[in-house]
């Protein structure tokens, strides 16, 4: 199997599949668009693999192939389009997506991460050819019933596999109201993910839509949120009924010390929305108040292109961070430990 994520969420997705019983993570890469990672699964743990909260599409795998081996279109559609396995992955597809009939639909989505040897639209018309003729009964279509995806992930390794997805996975159902700037729920449940261990209360200071509580909770949370804006609280309290959510300032939290277990939040940056003041001041004083509410050993998880280190209070120790592209900007989620 193989599962895409946003840019830079490769390494979390990879440690939270492969925590999952049952499932060895073997390779990732970038296609030019998502981050892919390859991975086998148990027949008993497909399931879990779709409950994973942080992945954008999940795929079948029906073949790979190199291009040292023949760097030619025909030559790699024949190679990784292998009738056995497409026969085993076909059966997976029925199970999750819906039962085949003998004339079915399709289409093949191609990226490839260069062009000097082959354009890409000649690998998909070499590939359709290829699944025309051992499926004969099958007419390609826009959209089709099957999508057939090939993607370079890594330069010079191609892998492609049928696509079990669709928006749902992505979207995670929607949310009952939707807010301008929402945060995507892959990357809130990606922030979720490095929270670790669900322990009590999760905070989000700056709620927003509520996507990261609603994350939060699906993940067995408690979850709270605060946002100075009044709507921001209504819309939250409508997208998650399991929240409490309140008015609130980031920069004087009406909270005792010591009392989250975890907080996680996507920052006003000054795109959409903006702070009050010098952004560097507003920083400081708010992550000042995070790591007061905060108990020892927690994890604070933020959403930002810069947390610049003359802000970070000392209570607060950075432990990683993963540079992502969300909406067309480069940002980062950083992810810090509450020091006793």
């Amino acid at each position: 199997m193989f599962a895409t994520v946003m840019p830079g969420l490769a390494r979390v997705a990879s440690q939270v599949l492969g925590g999952l019983p049952g499932v060895a993570v073997h390779d990732h890469g970038f296609d030019g668009r998502s981050d892919v990672i390859l991975f086998d699964a148990a027949r008993g743990s497909r399931d879990e693999v779709f409950d994973l909260g942080l992945t954008e599409d999940l795929f079948v795998e029906v073949g790979r192939t190199l291009r040292s081996e023949g760097d030619r279109p025909n030559w790699i559609a024949g190679r990784i389009w292998r009738p056995e396995r497409v026969q085993r992955a076909l059966s997976v597809w029925a199970n999750k997506v819906r039962p085949l009939s003998g004339t079915m639909t399709f289409r093949v989505i191609v990226r490839v991460l260069q062009e000097r040897s082959f354009l890409r639209t000649e690998l998909r018309r070499q590939f359709t050819d290829v699944i025309q003729s051992d499926k004969p009964k099958w007419r390609v279509d826009d959209p089709g019933q099957i999508e057939v995806w090939v993607s370079e992930y890594t330069s010079g390794r191609f892998v492609a596999g049928l696509r079990l997805s669709d928006v749902r996975m992505r979207q995670h159902e929607g949310r009952a109201v939707e807010r301008e700037g929402a945060l995507r729920p892959t990357v809130a449940s990606a922030m979720v993910a490095l929270a670790g261990v669900p322990d009590g209360v999760l905070l989000d200071p700056c709620c927003g839509s509520g996507t990261i509580l609603s994350e939060a909770a699906s993940a067995g949370w408690t979850v709270r949120g605060l946002d100075i804006d009044p709507e921001a609280v209504r819309i939250t309290r409508e997208n998650v009924r399991d929240a409490t959510a309140d008015i609130g300032d980031v920069r004087k939290l009406d909270l005792e010390d010591a009392s989250v277990g975890a907080c996680a939040s996507n920052l006003p940056f000054g795109k959409r929305y903006s702070v009050q003041g010098e952004m560097e001041a507003w920083l400081r004083v708010a992550l000042r108040e995070i790591v007061r509410v905060t108990r020892p050993g927690g994890r604070v998880i933020l959403l930002a292109p810069g947390v610049p280190r003359s802000v970070v209070p000392a209570g607060l120790r950075k432990l990683d961070r993963h540079q992502i592209r969300l909406l067309g900007l480069k940002t980062t989620i950083w992810v810090f430990e509450r020091l006793g």
